[in-house]
């Protein structure tokens, strides 16, 4: 299988990310093989500030450049900002006149063949247990807009690692973090109806539903029905 060229940048994180998560944890991976060459919407789970370097390395493993939707402010880092302007990373920017812009850069990504990682959710979970967060339904317009495969996949055992709500650190012993692929989602049914609120909010639902899934196997328990809701969650507290 011919790799993909990631360019300086993209050798330069891989350098220092495969020893590093290679210390951290052991990465088994289960389910199929990511497309070879292709564009590709990976979607997936979001539990910890660890996620996107184990997702990287995860994604580089199946010879694919990893190309990850990003918060804006991000891009103000010193240091950071350079590595993801020169890895070619795609930065969101919510709430601003800018949102339109985040859409269309991961269109033209995506339309050039390229590989793209979303967190639906926004943020790591907000869930007690871990489990997804109700999501952005920005993932269902990307989905829908390009015909690509959209691949949902889950990861397990970083929060294990580094939990930042807490703010806990446990690099030892040594964690296992495990991700599991699943089949493309076929939304074949959804692509020739109007882009509603309601459709979007159906295939974000839909797609999250099977991360849900993958998560579930990665745990080896059962998910809650249904997404976890922050302000829910704190009405119910303020009763």
């Amino acid at each position: 299988m011919a790799r993909e060229r990631g360019g300086f940048w993209i050798g330069l994180c891989a350098v220092v990310f495969y020893p590093l998560t290679g210390l951290l944890a052991r990465r088994p991976t289960s389910g199929p093989r990511l497309p070879g060459e292709g564009g590709v919407l990976l979607v997936m789970n979001h539990v910890s500030h660890l996620d996107p370097i184990f997702d990287a390395v995860m994604v580089h493993r199946n010879y694919r450049v990893p190309r990850f939707l990003a918060k804006a402010s991000l891009w103000k880092i010193p240091v950071v900002g350079k590595v993801l302007v020169g890895a070619g990373q795609v930065p969101v920017y919510r709430g601003t006149a800018d949102a339109k812009e985040s859409l269309r850069a991961a269109n033209e990504g995506l339309a050039q063949g390229k590989l793209l990682l979303i967190y639906p959710e926004g943020t790591i979970t907000k869930d007690p247990d871990g489990w997804p967060m109700n999501s952005r339904t920005g993932v269902a317009r990307l989905a829908l807009a390009n015909d690509v495969p959209v691949i949902p996949a889950a990861r397990w055992g970083t929060r294990a690692i580094y939990d930042g709500y807490n703010k806990k650190f446990r690099p030892f012993p040594r964690k296992t973090v495990t991700t599991v692929f699943g089949e493309p989602v076929d939304l074949s049914a959804y692509r020739e109806q109007p882009l509603t609120n309601q459709v979007l909010r159906e295939v974000t639902d839909l797609l999250m539903n099977r991360v849900k899934e993958l998560l579930e196997q990665a745990r080896g328990e059962q998910g809650p029905t249904g997404f976890y809701s922050p302000a829910r969650a704190s009405q119910q507290g303020e009763d």
